[in-house]
């Protein structure tokens, strides 16, 4: 099957272009999502695809709402996307698109950290704490955290990177209540999918989750979850704490990202991305296969 860079659909109007999902209106309350192969890291998206991302992706987001639905409702309709779009579309939805409620949503993302690690670690290092929660001394890179903390960022536009803030900013922008329930939930759901994934073998670092609230003002979970793009997955038997472990995730393209130079110089993680060469997006889908294989097979 082709990669799919980019979505061409004609019959619904157009609602977005994100990182990685192009989003077109159905009627005023719903929408349809479609995960393309686009990879975005450090913010900024990748020129080339990753054959097969957008869905494993998708199969792997589907699997979680599955798993999880009884935390909290989400965003899937159930209804089949290929019934959405004519015939000459269909294949651009198959596998890979979902038909969700459209809701309003809460421009925050709800990032819950379990292990030390990435941008977490160079926080820890340089001040002691994670998004201003001050964690004990002498923890090491990838260490696992007494308990799992939610460090949330505001959501940016395409191309600009999304800013950490402090809960005390989430409680301003979106009203204690709500900024207590989704703390509580998110810390659930992430508990909830490390726990399971633990038994496949399979260590969760961090995810991070986004919500919208419906018609009703209920809080209602949106977007993808515990991805390999919206997480960091490692392989427990190649786990060990000091150093970052090999992962199942996009990391693999961000550690290659940190040494590609442009023009004799590290790339400064601002657009445009440099080429992907060839190996590095072979690697880079085999290991989105393999977390999918790895979770949802028995």
């Amino acid at each position: 099957m082709p990669a799919l860079y980019a979505t061409s659909i004609k019959s619904l109007p157009l609602l977005s272009k994100g990182k990685v999902r192009d989003v077109y209106a159905l009627g005023d309350d719903k929408l349809l999502m479609i995960t393309t192969d686009r990879l975005s890291a450090f913010d900024v998206v990748m020129g080339e695809p990753i054959p097969e991302k957008g869905i494993l992706l998708n199969q792997m987001a589907n699997f979680w709402f599955d798993k999880l639905g009884k935390v909290i409702p989400n965003h899937l309709t159930g209804i089949d996307p290929a019934t959405v779009v004519p015939a000459d579309e269909v294949e651009q939805v198959k596998g890979r698109a979902v038909v969700a409620k459209r809701l309003k949503p809460i421009l925050v993302e709800a990032v819950v950290r379990g292990y030390l690690a990435g941008s977490g670690w160079k926080d820890y290092k340089e001040t002691g704490k994670v998004c201003g929660i001050t964690l004990p001394a002498g923890l090491e890179n990838a260490q696992k955290l007494p308990e799992p903390i939610f460090t949330p960022a505001a959501k940016a536009d395409v191309g600009e990177h999304d800013e950490n803030i402090s809960f005390e900013k989430v409680i301003e922008l979106i009203g204690e209540k709500l900024a207590n329930q989704i703390r509580e939930v998110s810390i659930r759901l992430y508990k909830e999918a490390s726990e399971y994934a633990a038994t496949r073998g399979i260590i969760i670092a961090d995810t991070k989750f986004e919500f919208g609230l419906d018609d009703a003002g209920q809080l209602v979970l949106m977007d993808e979850i515990l991805t390999a793009d919206s997480s960091r997955f490692w392989p427990a038997e190649t786990y060990y704490v000091g150093s970052n472990p090999p992962s199942y995730d996009k990391q693999f393209v961000r550690d290659w990202l940190e040494t590609a130079q442009v023009n004799g110089k590290l790339w400064p993680k601002t657009a445009p991305a440099p080429q992907l060469p060839a190996d590095v997006i072979e690697k880079t889908a085999q290991k989105y296969r393999e977390a999918l294989a790895r979770l949802t097979q028995g």
